[in-house]
């Protein structure tokens, strides 16, 4: 007997059951990921509720702030740094010249065991002071320039204004027929500075000062020389030699090759023969005295400030701040007067004199006008010698004079200089 099937609904109509299950799915995948979302944002997906925008707004407001204190540290720790690194370079200044000082003092004691070593009347002192350590801080736009024109860190160097026009175009045209290259004018004006400019001279403006641009202006020659010890400091500090010249000069000779460079200062004399040029035992007689009648006493020419060789050394520093100082408090005195006082006055209860290597110059190459027209040019001898320089400083018609000395030196007019006196009269 064959027994019949009892159909369920679901087998009755299978289509209709599998889009059911279909839809039981997709709702339970919905919850689903309902749920996951409800959990990861709680605050809705594209929310911009008020707490959230107010919680971004002040994070934004926050790293403004952290950022403005940040910058401030760093501007604080830059500071620092370059305070730490100023000191450091300083530091290592000090020690460089700490260590060139020693080993120079070292080459000094081997020398001086030579010395020593040798036999009795061949000891020889120690006179040459050791140079500064160069420092372009002190004017970054001298530095340059002397960078440029300076040979082996020497350079001859001329204050002038307009007042000394004429006779600063008669020094020029003679340094430039020599053809010496390292040379400056220090112009204390700006129409000499064009007029340098003009002539392809070399030039040099200082800054403003008011004191100084006064004197420049419209000072007397003995004020404006006396400018010289304050403005030649500056290029000591650099590291320069300087060979100060004065415009009253002729050069027939490039001097720098004449130079023996072993003291701090090497200077032209006044003196017009062997003893008031290098000094002399001059005897002072007091006959009421009786047998102590005689005393002795060394003298000497002096320098002549309107022309010298001063090394960047300690010592060459302390002159001009001596010098410059000196006529500060007293503007009336000479300055070539001071000069010489300032380096040859010993020390002595209640003063310190300056502790200076200095040289005389040759007088018969380093000439001053005395030598020439009172000596040389009626000498025939003397008159064929050839000068390195020579100084119209003993006579006031200065430029007629260096206009006499180039037609005699430079265009061979032996009538040139017979004209004048040996004095400064007429």
């Amino acid at each position: 007997m064959m027994g019949g099937r009892r159909e369920g609904p679901l087998m009755r109509n299978p289509s209709h059951s599998s889009a059911k299950s279909r839809i039981l799915m997709a709702v339970a995948i919905g919850i689903s990921l309902g749920c996951v979302f409800a959990f990861l944002y709680p605050h809705g997906f594209f929310s911009y509720s008020a707490p959230a925008f107010h919680s971004r707004r002040s994070q934004i407001v926050s790293t403004k702030c952290e950022s403005s204190e940040r910058l401030n540290e760093l501007k604080t720790e830059y500071r620092i740094a370059s305070e730490k690194n100023a000191e450091l370079i300083q530091q290592v200044k000090e020690l460089t010249e700490k260590l060139r000082l020693a080993e120079q003092g070292k080459d000094h004691a081997q020398k001086q065991v030579e010395a020593l070593g040798g036999p009795f009347g061949t000891v020889k002192g120690l006179r040459t002071n050791p140079t500064v350590i160069p420092d372009e801080s002190v004017n970054p736009r001298l530095a340059k320039i002397l960078e440029n024109i300076a040979v082996q860190r020497e350079v001859i160097v001329a204050l002038a204004n307009w007042n000394v026009k004429d006779s600063l175009e008669v020094w020029f045209a003679s340094i430039k027929r020599v053809g010496i290259p390292n040379y400056l004018v220090v112009a204390l004006d700006d129409k000499i500075a064009e007029f340098c400019e003009s002539n392809d001279v070399p030039v040099y403006k200082r800054d403003s000062d008011k004191a100084i641009d006064s004197i420049g202006r419209t000072g007397t020659n003995h004020a404006v020389s006396g400018l010289k010890f304050r403005i030649l400091r500056e290029f000591l500090q650099l590291g320069y030699s300087v060979l100060l010249s004065d415009v009253d000069i002729v050069y027939l000779q490039n001097p720098f090759n004449y130079l023996y460079r072993d003291s701090d200062v090497e200077s032209m004399t006044d003196g017009h023969n062997n003893m008031t040029a290098y000094g002399f035992d001059d005897v002072f007689d007091e006959p009421p005295m009786g047998w102590a009648r005689y005393a002795h006493t060394m003298r000497i020419w002096v320098f002549n400030s309107g022309f010298f060789y001063i090394r960047p050394t300690i010592p060459s520093i302390e002159l001009l701040d001596r010098v410059a100082g000196h006529l500060a408090r007293e503007p009336k005195s000479w300055d070539q007067a001071v000069f010489n006082e300032e380096l040859f006055f010993p020390s002595h209860p209640g003063y310190e004199g300056l502790h200076a290597s200095r040289r005389t110059m040759d007088f018969y190459l380093f000439m001053n006008s005395k030598v020439l027209f009172k000596t040389v040019r009626k000498n025939a001898r003397l008159s064929k010698l050839k000068p390195v320089i020579i100084h119209i400083n003993y006579h006031p018609n200065k430029l007629e004079r260096m206009k006499a000395v180039v037609e005699f030196y430079v265009n061979g007019n032996q009538d040139a200089l017979k004209g004048f006196p040996d004095g400064s009269d007429w």
